[in-house]
């Protein structure tokens, strides 16, 4: 993990502000290292929303056994939310439980994939995109709605996509990870493009609508494993 980029106690115009001065330091070009594991960050609220629960599931990433990634960490790490909600400043409460996450695991991944937007946001930093400037790492919003941005209809196809637009600018897909369900919406973050943030999901999703990091670490952070147990 770099250094500290900024300090959590913020007023809302304070935060807005510094959004756009950290989306500046987005690198939008591909600075990906050899990838042998994948994190997936799913990061919630619990205690109507007094506490915020960020889940991270580290996979090894195998090419030729893809998409059954093996789970080699899982974290869920809790810690009361420091901001209240905002709209267009969720990364302000999520992040720094998912910074908490991180900070427990025994190794880092060189590839994440959050739960959330990337660069698909009103002033370009969605939690994937400010979650990777303060990792230093590649990073992949994949949503599971719109928050900014036009598109075209998509194709009923796994594997189709439209691109995600606003005044010109690309800043994103919205795919179609499974035939006949409502598609994703998959934005870089940070150190990838949007043609590699595009690829690195295919390449992760297996029967589900959601890559397997990010569904991974939703079922972490919703404990539908214990649950099942428990019946």
């Amino acid at each position: 993990m770099q250094a500290r980029l900024h300090d959590w106690n913020l007023e809302p115009r304070a935060a807005v502000a510094l959004q756009g001065e950290l989306a500046k330091r987005l690198e939008s070009r591909d600075r990906v290292d050899d990838v042998d594991l994948i994190a997936g960050v799913d990061i919630g609220f619990e205690d109507q929303g007094a506490t915020t629960r960020a889940a991270v599931v580290l996979l090894k990433w195998e090419a030729e056994k893809a998409p059954a990634l093996e789970v080699v960490e899982q974290v869920v790490h809790r810690e009361p939310t420091r901001m209240p909600y905002v709209p267009g400043l969720l990364s302000f409460r999520e992040i720094p439980a998912a910074l908490g996450a991180f900070a427990r695991l025994s190794q880092s991944p060189q590839l994440v994939m959050v739960d959330g937007q990337g660069i698909a946001h009103p002033r370009r930093l969605g939690v994937a995109a400010h979650l990777g400037l303060w990792l230093d790492l590649p990073t992949i919003g994949v949503a599971k709605s719109r928050l900014y941005g036009r598109f075209e209809e998509v194709g009923s196809e796994r594997g189709d996509y439209s691109p995600l637009t606003a005044k010109g600018e690309t800043l994103g897909v919205v795919l179609r990870s499974r035939q006949n369900v409502k598609p994703i919406f998959v934005s870089p973050g940070h150190r990838v493009s949007v043609d590699t943030a595009l690829g690195w999901v295919l390449r992760c999703l297996g029967r589900t609508k959601l890559p397997e990091p990010t569904r991974l670490a939703d079922r972490l952070a919703s404990r539908r494993d214990e649950k099942r147990r428990a019946r």
